[in-house]
């Protein structure tokens, strides 16, 4: 994989937090606006022993054009490019996620989390007005799909291994569960019979099928007014699920930086990487065509699903500090990519968007 985007992004915090003027002896806090890291960072912090947190995060994404390597192309290069020619081609995906999170923290080194995601898909697709048989039938058509339902369940534990002149490190240590269905069926257009209930491709599916293991490492450093940060978390398939594939492995990492306006709100800035593999093995289920990609469409494709993406984000933090909601959160955090390269034809992301809530106890 092509991690050097995600060393870049753990070194630059690195070196800043070196760099940056800490008060000795006394310790992390996550006590103001900026004690937790932007929204979009899992696993960030972790609780005193006997405390506590609920959250909530709304997490939407719109991907819109296709992409092969750095170079985007148009639905007639995706249906009749060399080495290309699949007859029904993506043109834009959305994706909403309603993530509901609680910690709870045993003892002052161990943190316990569980994330549970709740997801909506939507796929727009249009049919190549000059395809071949034997989708002839059906030329010049677009349809969308949709899934929607539970996804993977993730598990897991935050080891407190440093906590020192306002510095802390942890450990992430994690599992997913196959929760989320890999079952998903829509209309879509078959060889030979037309629009009918199929299995849906890959990306409309809700879950991986199969458990993985999430290991990590997070780093926040503090100053009076400035936070700063750096994580790194793995996505490892343990297994290949019962329809005999499982998803690519994945690496993401994130640094930020946040400054303190007052007692309530902060703003964040944040780099995050993400680099993923293609699929092993393939779903027998989705249809196969003869034709040199010998499938339809290239979501069909577990050799077309590879990728690196490099994306800038900003957010606001506010955290109540009396009244009704005292200890309350709310924030916002969004960007944009300023880099993918995709094992393609992938449909590339246009923004991302997440508003959240915490509270702790």
């Amino acid at each position: 994989m092509k991690l050097y985007i995600s060393k870049i992004s753990l070194s630059a915090s690195l070196v800043f937090a070196l760099t940056a003027k800490v008060q000795a002896h006394d310790p992390w806090t996550p006590s103001r606006p900026d004690g937790h890291a932007p929204i979009g960072v899992m696993g960030n912090h972790y609780h005193s022993k006997g405390e506590g947190m609920f959250s909530y995060r709304y997490m939407t994404m719109r991907m819109e054009g296709n992409r092969m390597g750095t170079d985007e192309l148009s639905v007639e290069q995706v249906a009749f490019g060399t080495g290309l020619g699949y007859p029904v081609v993506p043109t834009s995906m959305d994706m909403q996620m309603h993530m509901f999170g609680t910690m709870y923290a045993p003892s002052d080194r161990l943190t316990m989390m569980v994330m549970v995601p709740y997801k909506f898909i939507s796929m727009d697709h249009q049919i190549s007005a000059a395809t071949p048989p034997p989708l002839a039938a059906l030329a010049g058509q677009t349809f969308t799909t949709e899934s929607e339902g539970l996804g993977d369940v993730k598990l897991n534990s935050l080891v407190k291994l440093y906590n020192h002149e306002r510095q802390s490190i942890h450990l992430n240590l994690g599992l997913s569960l196959p929760s989320g269905s890999i079952d998903e069926q829509d209309e879509a257009p078959v060889p030979g019979v037309g629009m009918t209930r199929t299995t849906l491709p890959y990306p409309m599916q809700l879950g991986s099928g199969t458990v993985d293991f999430l290991p990590g490492l997070t780093y926040l450093g503090q100053s009076s007014n400035w936070s700063w940060g750096a994580q790194t978390i793995g996505t490892i398939r343990l297994e290949d699920n019962r329809q005999s594939y499982s998803m690519g492995d994945s690496i993401e990492a994130s640094t930020w930086i946040a400054r303190r306006f007052n007692n309530s709100v902060s703003g964040s800035f944040r780099v995050k990487s993400l680099t993923w593999g293609n699929y092993d093995g393939r779903d027998p289920r989705l249809a196969t065509l003869p034709i040199p990609t010998g499938f339809g469409v290239p979501t069909a494709d577990p050799n077309r699903r590879g990728g690196t993406r490099l994306e800038l984000l900003m957010g606001v933090n506010y955290y109540c500090r009396s009244g009704w909601f005292k200890g309350h959160r709310i924030n916002v955090e969004g960007g944009l990519p300023v880099y993918q390269n995709l094992e393609g034809p992938q449909l590339e992301t246009d923004w991302a968007l997440t508003i959240g809530w915490e509270y702790a106890f």
